[in-house]
């Protein structure tokens, strides 16, 4: 129940807020987008990634692969021409012919499939990207989250030592602390200043992981995912069938060159003519032909060539099995530290709860106590330095239990 109060209250102070303390020159400001969706993130994302110029050759290789899949023959067809000339016997020979390559019986329905495989294989490979996109942008979303609760607190700390301070300053003065209280807080004062410049430094460089994987700088306002019911990993996994995709691909592959036999059978047709003019006996004798011709061309006795490609594509298969194979073994491995990490995590964040209060509690009391003088000022900053990792701790818990179910949901392949 504490939940979906808590992670608003702790999101919009830390978005808001984290532009006011730079502490060095470098700064990399992030523009909150309320227009924007963690969904549109990722499908700008995916758009402007690095392998979408291989998921776009991809596309243009499934429809040339169906292109060659509609094709009436199996290949170019030939055209010869010869021409022939006995000037001393007037002798003239033409001959034309077309050579057409045949698909063999159920090849052409084989390669017809390939393409609808490639077609398909295409299509999940980009999902396939887009669920690892999705990972990465989840990620460095919640770190940034994470970095600048720290940050925010960094300085809430810092604030509340510098208060300290003053007032230790003031009573050193009057002369009810010693001179040593003053130098013990000053370090103190310090120690902080350095935890903010560190917590700032961590918070640059979450951003530039972000916009390194985005290509941008605006983030979406609300994030939040709501835990998925689905239990498992399930065959429909993008990285699952992505990988199936490609194995049926092979498999469509692997048939097609099987019905490829010895080669391909050709149906060749051509025309010839004849023309011969020569004297005798003092006449002139000529003799004009024309004639056609049809022709098939059957291969035979090429299996042993087309076994190298065979075996070449059997090695790819079987690897592609031993893939997929250890590919389900990593997913139910990150899919079970997922899901022992939200469990641990919806403990701890009760248990932090608890200690936060009863932390606070102490503090109140050891301030009160140090006031009157009944306790040292490294007493009080022992417990103030307890407390304020409690109240740290707690509001991680919060937002770390947000991001296991970012984590969650990544891990069984339920995109945004």
């Amino acid at each position: 129940m504490f939940l979906p109060f808590l992670i608003p209250l702790l999101l919009t102070p830390i978005f808001a807020h984290a532009e006011n303390f730079p502490r060095v020159e470098h700064h990399d400001p992030m523009v909150i987008d309320s227009q924007l969706s963690l969904a549109k993130v990722i499908d700008l994302t995916l758009e402007k990634y690095p392998d979408s110029q291989w998921l776009a050759s991809l596309e243009n290789e499934a429809d040339a692969l169906k292109k060659r899949g509609n094709s009436w023959f199996s290949g170019s067809a030939q055209a010869f021409y010869r021409f022939q000339e006995a000037s001393s016997l007037h002798l003239h020979y033409n001959d034309a012919t077309v050579q057409v390559p045949l698909w063999n019986l159920g090849q052409r329905d084989a390669e017809k499939r390939v393409g609808e495989k490639a077609q398909v294989d295409s299509a999940m490979q980009t999902v396939a990207t887009k669920w690892h996109v999705a990972g990465l942008i989840r990620m460095a979303l919640w770190d940034i989250t994470l970095q600048e609760l720290r940050q925010v607190q960094a300085q809430t700390e810092l604030t509340t030592a510098e208060q300290l301070a003053s007032d230790v300053k003031r009573r050193v003065q009057a002369g009810d602390l010693a001179e040593t209280d003053s130098l013990l807080v000053q370090t103190e004062v310090l120690k902080k200043r350095s935890a903010l410049t560190l917590a700032e430094a961590e918070v640059m460089h979450a951003r530039k992981r972000y916009s390194s994987i985005t290509q941008d700088s605006k983030v979406p306002a609300n994030f939040q995912e709501s835990l998925t019911k689905q239990k498992e990993v399930e065959q429909s996994h993008p990285a699952l069938q992505a990988i199936n995709s490609q194995i049926e691909r092979k498999q469509a592959e692997l048939e097609a060159l099987q019905l490829v036999g010895s080669g391909q059978t050709s149906i060749v047709v051509g025309i010839n003519s004849d023309r011969y003019t020569a004297g005798k006996g003092g006449k002139d004798i000529s003799n004009n032909l024309e004639s056609a011709n049809i022709g098939i061309n059957v291969p035979f006795g090429g299996e042993s060539h087309l076994a190298p490609q065979t075996a070449a594509l059997n090695v790819e298969l079987n690897k592609l099995r031993a893939q997929r194979d250890q590919l389900f073994r990593d997913l139910e491995q990150n899919h079970h530290e997922a899901e022992h990490n939200l469990q641990v995590n919806q403990a701890e964040l009760t248990i932090s709860n608890e200690l936060k209060t009863v932390a606070e509690k102490h503090l109140k009391m050891m301030q009160l106590s140090f006031s009157v003088g009944e306790i040292d000022l490294i007493d009080l900053l022992k417990i103030q330095s307890q407390t304020q990792l409690a109240v740290l701790t707690a509001k991680e818990r919060a937002v770390i239990l947000q991001r296991d179910f970012a984590l969650y949901n990544q891990s069984v392949g339920v995109l945004p």
